[in-house]
């Protein structure tokens, strides 16, 4: 029973601390209720599974997976391709869902080649907040417009939307640094409650609307057709791949060292293993169009404040969002979540990301030096996401999809220079 009750609240940990990126990624992809439910369907089922991999078979510690917010952003970012580089969202969907494929392949590969460790070399502290930065100032744009009720160019600012989304904001930083543990433990699902109940309250709340006529309803396989060749989405895939095997074995640090200093737990280094699993998590998303998973470090407060080290209760509660997917009537009720309650929770949320890219430059042994890197990436990023995405249309496909994302160009920027600046100091001694 004991196990059975600790799986109920990994299970609303887990959903509490997902729902809003796929109802982010829905709305600013243009989809209606029922997409975005089936979107909640698909990729709540493979955070289910992706938790249950990684438990068997991958690291084999209670680290919840989540959205990963580096594909979170990528999304947003090739929502706003569509019209330019792609002809549909349907077309930009079924490149991201290619995406998860490339992207599970090189998390196998990498981990089988012992190649893991040797690619984490390039992303040091320097460059790790140059991407971070990168992505925070390029969805910054995307999370005030959806807080505004903002949805098309041109659209008039809702006073009452405005006025929820700050009340949200609000509420959850004071919820998110709350002295009583529960509460900050469960700020995203208090706060998700709250705006929901707010937004019913000032009519700005949809309706929940039925998805199938089914009681029970598998989630669907390549939704957006088959996997596609991208070159673009090759070299985002590559860049996301990397940095995700560094957030996979920062949790799985974080959790070690709980473990061993809470728990009196000893642990094994786990991290080729968990690669391998982030693999396998990625091909599941992306055979079921869903969005990449992570581990998430925050899994660590959790574990550290319910005092549930055990894998039982995490597999249980693992299960029990697996077998809530299946019903439609669920997923429909997520699925009506406000949207700006979404951002506005979202918005809190990588609030944390800046900290966490302050805290990657300032371990940066060679200051001076990264403030020069951070410089040019930084403004080699930024200045390509005010150029017009239709100047890029006649250069070369490729070079298209890396000019056009100022994200990635960016990021290769800021590699680029570092790369030089060492082969220079190894050069001159």
């Amino acid at each position: 029973m004991k196990h059975i009750a600790g799986g109920l609240q990994w299970a609303v940990f887990l959903i509490a601390s997902s729902i809003a990126a796929p109802i982010a990624i829905g709305h600013v992809f243009g989809m209606d209720t029922a997409e975005t439910a089936l979107f909640i369907q698909r990729t709540m089922f493979v955070l289910g599974l992706a938790c249950i991999v990684q438990a068997t078979i991958g690291h084999r510690m209670p680290i919840n997976e989540g959205p990963a917010g580096l594909w979170w952003g990528i999304f947003v970012v090739y929502a706003g391709m569509v019209g330019v580089l792609y002809s549909s969202k349907e077309d930009a969907l079924q490149a991201l869902q290619s995406g998860m494929i490339y992207s599970g392949v090189l998390f196998i590969l990498l981990a089988v080649f012992g190649l893991v460790g040797k690619m984490k070399k390039l992303f040091t502290p320097a460059v790790t907040f140059t991407y971070l930065m990168l992505l925070i100032l390029q969805l910054s744009g995307t999370f005030i417009k959806g807080m505004m009720g903002i949805q098309n160019a041109g659209d008039a600012i809702d006073i009452r939307i405005v006025f929820g989304s700050v009340v949200i904001v609000i509420l959850m930083f004071i919820m998110m640094n709350h002295k009583v543990a529960w509460i900050s433990r469960y700020s995203v699902l208090l706060a998700i409650l709250i705006g929901w109940t707010l937004f019913l309250v000032i009519g700005k709340a949809p309706s929940i609307a039925s998805v199938t006529g089914k009681w029970i309803d598998f989630p669907e396989i390549l939704v957006y057709g088959k996997p596609i060749w991208d070159s673009g989405m090759v070299v985002t895939a590559f860049f996301i791949t990397l940095l995700l095997i560094a957030n996979m074995m920062a949790s799985i640090r974080v959790m070690e060292n709980l473990l061993k200093q809470s728990f009196s737990m000893e642990t094994k280094d786990r991290v080729k293993q968990g690669s391998i699993a982030s693999g396998i998590n990625h091909l599941l998303a992306g055979v079921f169009s869903a969005i990449g998973p992570v581990p998430i470090s925050g899994s660590a407060g959790f574990v550290g404040a319910t005092r549930m080290a055990s894998l039982k209760p995490f597999v249980i509660g693992s299960v029990i969002v697996v077998v809530m997917t299946i019903f439609p009537a669920v997923m429909s009720t997520f699925a009506a979540l406000p949207a700006p309650v979404a951002y506005a929770v979202t918005f809190a949320i990588f609030s944390k990301m800046v900290e966490m890219a302050f805290h990657e430059l300032a371990a940066d042994k060679q200051q001076q030096q990264a403030y020069k890197i951070v410089a040019i990436g930084l403004m080699v990023g930024v200045g390509l996401m005010f150029v017009p995405s239709d100047s890029f249309v006649e250069l070369p496909g490729l070079i298209a999809a890396i000019l056009s994302n100022g994200l990635i160009t960016g990021t290769i920027a800021a590699v680029a220079i570092e790369q030089f600046l060492l082969w220079r100091q190894r050069k001159a001694s």
